[in-house]
């Protein structure tokens, strides 16, 4: 039974080319008959206009004559410029140059036979003929189109009735697309903040009003889905016209802004949901890749932390720049291996080496710049959590503190040219531990730099989706029914999305001189709250009436507003807009060893009121919090 079924597949396998070639065919004899038909037709009309619809005998020979000639000559001309491959029910301006060019050339073409042939056809029936044929040609492959797209737009009770959000640029390509493609979405309309389009026709479909009449149009056109489609918008006016979009009670998505937009796949095919990075309102990142290429091809590089949030970020945008190889150094066995088969799958042509470690053990470090000699080094190994690293102060201290200096001084050992050590806008005015040990780590980056390298730190705020961040907490509060818990209705941060902030590390890498700290462009400050209603709202619930919002109260170590500058730094631009440069004084090395070995043995002897003593003299602003102030005071 098997094999009859395999030779009933091998036969209708080999039979499906030979009908695929018979529609062809058919299709061709069905194009060049309806084709010569509108030729001949408009060759009569031509004679019939010249003579005022009463053709003299005596020029009918010539009218064949005539006919015989244009038929094929122009048939030819149509060949040789492609419009027998494009369908005519997807005519476009292209199309229709095309057809203007090869009636021209046939038409000249024919000029020339029947003056040689001396047929007598009169001299203006050629312009005729010319301007006819063309409008015929024309009309038919655009009726076509149009019943075409009639026939195949037709009300479906599958497709969703749909609204554009914005009839910029971007709203109108969607629309064009929409008409051609439009198998689940069915438009039939615009929405647009801006009074000067209200009333406009864009692709046959209007400009029915603004945001704030959402509700009105959405009820008045039973609409199902509303489609974003505003690439300059910036976060507040995303989470505005989500709110219109809950007010109205209708769902919404959105398409990709211009960094995300995929090569070759069409605006339809795109469409996704809302996220929480489109809340950010931040515009694509632009670089400069001559540069970078030139800094990263061809060259070993080692990350630790390279399985977190922000070190396998930048092991997937080093692969963009072919590194002869990536060494991930990471101490969680895991999500290593996580990253290692993940690179293996998106980047097979690069080499990553994962090296299981802590950079607190700086016999492992020596071990691993000893096997692949590094070029560069991107420091993202870190304990970050502000609350949880005011329980744990001494681990911080020597992980963060410490196990930078072992880093450091094995890269000085190994000769290692360039260094980046990722820092955070907590270091700057520290109320935390974890921030204060970010800042002495800056300190250690610049003291420790030797001649003729450049180690640098760049400084950011918070990234979306980041392991610790409070994105993936609220997102389990609304799951779980709520409520969702804000510490302070005034509290603020920076974000950035986690590819931005990695590729403007790597662009920061390229520039200065060496012991600068580089702080990214992180826009305005968001409000945690705004966040939180934005999350809900993303969910497809309505803040403080399905999902409640309550505070909580700060919590040990935080501040209401992060700053980007401490007190002393002074500010340096770059050539690029998102990157700037503090500077500040570098303590001499023996000065700051000296009061490392000394905070070392604090840690040591478990000894937290002179430790943390000890980091307000390193660190002269920062302002312990909690326990620690009474530990700061009574030292």
């Amino acid at each position: 039974m098997s094999g009859i079924r395999r030779e009933r597949v091998l036969s209708d396998s080999s039979i499906t080319p030979r009908r695929a070639g018979r529609a062809e065919l058919g299709r061709l004899i069905l194009l060049y008959g309806a084709e010569s038909a509108t030729i001949a037709i408009a060759a009569v009309l031509s004679f019939l206009l010249r003579f005022d619809f009463s053709v003299p005998a005596i020029y009918v020979p010539v009218l064949v004559s005539a006919a015989s000639v244009w038929i094929p000559a122009k048939l030819i001309a149509f060949k040789f410029s492609g419009l027998d491959r494009r369908w005519a029910r997807y005519v476009s301006l292209s199309d229709l140059s095309l057809l203007v060019m090869s009636n021209g050339t046939g038409s000249l073409a024919s000029l020339v036979i029947l003056l040689l042939l001396r047929r007598g056809v009169p001299r203006s029936i050629y312009a005729i003929d010319f301007l006819l044929c063309l409008i015929l040609t024309s009309g038919v492959r655009v009726a076509i189109r149009m019943a075409y797209e009639a026939f195949r737009n037709r009300p479906s009770r599958e497709r969703k009735i749909s609204l554009i959000y914005g009839a910029g640029s971007a709203g109108a390509a969607l629309a064009r697309e929409l008409s051609q493609n439009a198998a689940n979405y069915e438009l039939v309309g615009f929405i647009d903040d801006s009074p000067q389009k209200r009333g406009l026709v864009i692709y046959g479909v209007k400009v029915l009003g603004s945001g704030d009449e959402l509700p009105v149009i959405s009820k008045k056109y039973s609409v199902d889905l509303v489609l974003i489609a505003v690439h300059s918008a910036s976060g507040p006016q995303v989470s505005r016209i989500l709110e219109r979009c809950a007010q109205a009670g209708v769902a919404y998505k959105t398409i990709p802004g211009l960094a995300e937009l995929l090569d070759g796949a069409g605006l339809v095919r795109q469409i996704r949901p809302v996220a929480v990075e489109d809340l950010l309102g931040r515009h694509p990142v632009v670089l400069d890749q001559g540069r970078m290429e030139e800094q990263l091809s061809d060259r070993v590089i080692l990350v630790t932390g390279a399985a977190g949030s922000i070190g396998s970020e930048i092991c997937r945008q080093l692969a963009r720049f072919r590194p002869s190889a990536i060494v991930g150094f990471e101490i969680a066995e895991s999500a290593l291996f996580g990253l290692q088969q993940e690179m293996a799958r998106r980047f097979p042509n690069i080499r990553f080496e994962a090296e299981i470690g802590s950079i607190q053990n700086k016999a492992r470090l020596c071990e691993v710049f000893r096997q692949y000699r590094p070029a560069a080094v991107y420091h993202a190994a870190a304990y970050k959590h502000v609350p949880l690293m005011e329980t744990h102060i001494f681990e911080a201290v020597e992980n963060n503190v410490f196990g930078t200096m072992n880093l450091v001084q094995t890269a000085r050992e190994f000769g290692v040219p360039e260094f980046v050590m990722i820092s955070t806008d907590k270091a700057v005015r520290p109320t935390n531990i974890m921030g204060s040990t970010k800042r002495i780590a800056e300190m250690l980056v610049r003291s420790l730099q030797p001649d003729g390298a450049r180690y640098v730190s760049v400084r950011f705020g918070n990234v979306l989706g980041s392991n610790g961040s409070v994105v993936p907490i609220f997102k389990d509060q609304i799951a779980r029914g709520g409520p969702v818990t804000v510490t302070h209705p005034e509290m603020r941060r920076y974000f950035m999305t986690i590819p931005e902030a990695c590729q403007l590390v790597l662009q920061a890498s390229t520039m200065g001189k060496g012991r600068e700290v580089f702080v990214l462009d992180m826009g305005e400050p968001m409000r945690i709250v705004d966040l939180a209603r934005n999350l809900i709202l993303l969910s497809g619930f309505r803040p403080d009436v399905d999902i409640r919002i309550e505070f909580s109260g700060t919590r040990p170590g935080e501040k209401l507003y992060e700053e980007l500058n401490a007190e002393g730094e002074g500010f340096m631009p770059t050539h690029h807009e998102k990157i700037k440069i503090f500077s500040s004084e570098t303590k001499p090395w023996p000065e700051l060893e000296a009061q490392l070995n000394l905070l070392r043995s604090h840690c040591v002897n478990r000894s937290p009121q002179e430790l943390v003593g000890l980091i307000r003299e390193l660190v002269p602003d920062y302002t312990p919090s909690g326990a620690h102030a009474g530990a700061a005071a009574s030292s």
